[in-house]
């Protein structure tokens, strides 16, 4: 499930919003669900804020062995065009 960031609406006046809307607040939600209008807590409008997406990026290939007892099947191009186990 993705993460959701959500702040209050209006984070200058603390006094209608709760701490925790007004700092903003992380949500996990399901993906088709509908965007958070209100903050659970205080019940002041929210709105959702763009965050960053974290990727993980391959910074070494991985051995046969590694493969292998990892789950995945090495395949190697033979001559003939095919490919071949090893």
């Amino acid at each position: 499930m993705p993460i959701y960031e959500y702040q209050s609406e209006s984070p200058d006046d603390p006094e209608r919003s709760c701490r925790v809307c007004v700092k903003g607040f992380e949500l996990q939600r399901p993906i088709n669900r509908e965007a958070l209008e209100k903050c659970p807590l205080c019940r002041h409008p929210v709105r959702k804020r763009v965050s960053q997406v974290s990727t993980k990026v391959a910074t070494k290939e991985h051995s046969d062995s590694e493969a292998k007892a990892s789950g995945f099947h090495v395949l190697r191009k033979n001559c003939d065009g095919g490919y071949d186990k090893v």
